[in-house]
């Protein structure tokens, strides 16, 4: 009898150690656990329906903004793991009226569909059961259900491929035309520009100081990107390279001058075709761009198709021969496949090494890798869209979709009595400021000894990061205004 009490007992401690873990641990994390907001009160704010990559650089933008936001999401899970991190979030159904107005849509100043084609629809229907004013802002993966979302209720509809394309178009562009291109204006004669350096041009292979940019045109450099990183003022000691992206600041007429010292001579696009690797969504939309500028490209796809000129795979040194690379003004990689993008980049650059490459890659984190490859210039699918929905959303107007720059016009009360040289805004903040709004005037060229007044508006160029520390250390949060160009 003792002995089977013995085992009794030790079968039951067996058992308590065995379903303890089982039971007991899960319950307590369970009641440790923060369940996410069901509701919010939020006035003013953008509603953010659906998550994705885009969707990081859209809340990003929100921030520096100083706009207030919340995420619709119907996984517990993600709700939770966004309300950890300090996102708004209300872990409702977004596809139902009851979990659209959970995020006080009526109160909204949009709204923002960020899901599958078929999700937003459902989505834009419900909103507009329950509000038939506030803005609705949709993407469509498809271009073909851009009515349909219309039709459900969708004011604005975004398409990325076609957004990246026109991005690629642009930045091609740019780079191998003598075009001062897109400009942001300040004043009456005073505009910010990029100026993309290209190999063999006169800047490249100078450190900014050599360059005598602001002895000899009359510019400011207030910022540039090296492989991709925005610094702002770099220091004129720093080279500038082909992977060099200059952001300057002056007269028109002088950019237009400097504008030219960017570009070789023997890769003028009016004399040397674009070259077009994919006539997927993207590459099409490249070809249809600049076609409509004039610029002669040749497009080259694995498969045949009306548009293809040279049928063949772009990382095969001989179907790059085909197409004529060694004359062209520049490649563009619009491959489906981030790790086709990465390898035939290391072909066609070491094939030509002063051929401009201009690439996408879907996946932000691949950017790092295409640079590494030989890339001039790399666009992110996530990046280059988010952007153009911060655009939309915001009225933002930002140097390039890529490149993330934000220019706002703000005032910046807690600088009043400080000196330019006293505030440090650059090292603070990493914001660079451009110009001051006073009495009607702008002013540029600050001196060190500049000092502030209360009733100052200050131009500020910055990344989004950037921008949001500026507002907090000037006290400008909710104050900024975008600039639109003239």
């Amino acid at each position: 009898m003792h002995v089977l009490v013995i085992l009794m007992q030790l079968a039951g401690l067996v058992l308590l150690v065995l379903t303890l873990p089982l039971f007991a641990a899960p319950w307590v994390e369970r009641r440790l656990e923060v369940d996410p907001p069901t509701s919010s009160d939020l006035t003013d704010h953008v509603v953010i329906a659906g998550f994705s990559a885009r969707g990081e650089t859209l809340i990003d933008e929100l921030a520096a903004a100083g706009v207030p936001y919340v995420l619709l999401v119907d996984d517990r899970e993600a709700a939770r793991r966004h309300h950890e991190v300090g996102r708004s979030v209300v872990f409702a159904d977004p596809e139902t009226t009851d979990g659209v107005a959970a995020a006080n849509v009526s109160a909204a100043r949009s709204v923002v569909l960020d899901d599958t084609d078929e999700a937003n629809a459902m989505m834009a229907l419900s909103v507009r059961a329950v509000d038939d004013d506030v803005r609705i802002v949709s993407f469509a993966e498809d271009p073909d259900v851009e009515t349909y979302l219309e039709y459900a209720g969708a004011d604005e509809v975004l398409s990325p491929h076609d957004i990246l394309g026109r991005s690629l178009a642009d930045k091609v562009t740019a780079t191998v035309s003598a075009d001062l291109g897109e400009t942001v204006t300040i004043g009456e004669d005073f505009v910010i520009a990029e100026m993309p350096i290209q190999s063999g041009s006169d800047l490249d292979g100078v450190t900014i100081a050599e360059s005598g940019i602001r002895e000899r045109a009359g510019a400011h450099v207030v910022g540039a990107w090296f492989e991709g990183e925005f610094v702002g003022g770099p220091d004129p000691e720093r080279s500038i390279s082909r992977d060099t992206i200059l952001l300057v600041a002056g007269a028109e007429s002088d950019l237009e001058s400097l504008k030219g010292e960017t570009i070789a001579e023997h890769r003028s696009h009016a004399y040397n075709p674009v070259v077009i690797a994919g006539h997927g969504e993207v590459g099409s939309t490249v070809k249809n761009v600049l076609d409509r500028r004039g610029v002669e490209n040749t497009v080259v796809d694995a498969e045949d198709a009306r548009a293809v000129d040279v049928v063949g795979d772009v990382s095969d040194p001989s179907v790059l021969d085909e197409a004529g690379v060694d004359e062209a003004a520049a490649l563009v990689l619009a491959l489906g496949e981030d790790a086709d993008t990465v390898f035939a980049t290391l072909v066609a650059r070491e094939a030509e090494i002063d051929l401009d490459i201009v690439a996408r890659v879907d996946e932000a984190d691949a950017a790092p890798k295409v640079y590494a490859a030989g890339a001039d210039y790399v666009m992110a699918l996530a990046t280059v869209s988010g952007r153009m929905l911060a655009d939309t959303v915001l009225g933002e107007n930002v140097m390039s979709l890529d490149t993330g720059v934000t220019i706002v016009n703000t005032v910046a009360p807690d600088l009043a009595g400080r000196t330019l040289a006293g505030a440090d805004v650059r090292d603070r903040t990493g914001c660079t400021v451009i110009a001051v709004e006073r009495d009607g005037d702008v002013r540029t060229a600050l001196p060190p000894d500049f000092e502030f007044r209360a009733d100052d508006r200050l131009i500020v160029a910055g990344t989004d990061e950037d921008v949001a520390s500026f507002n907090e250390f000037a006290g400008s949060v909710g104050a900024a205004e975008a600039i639109v160009d003239d």
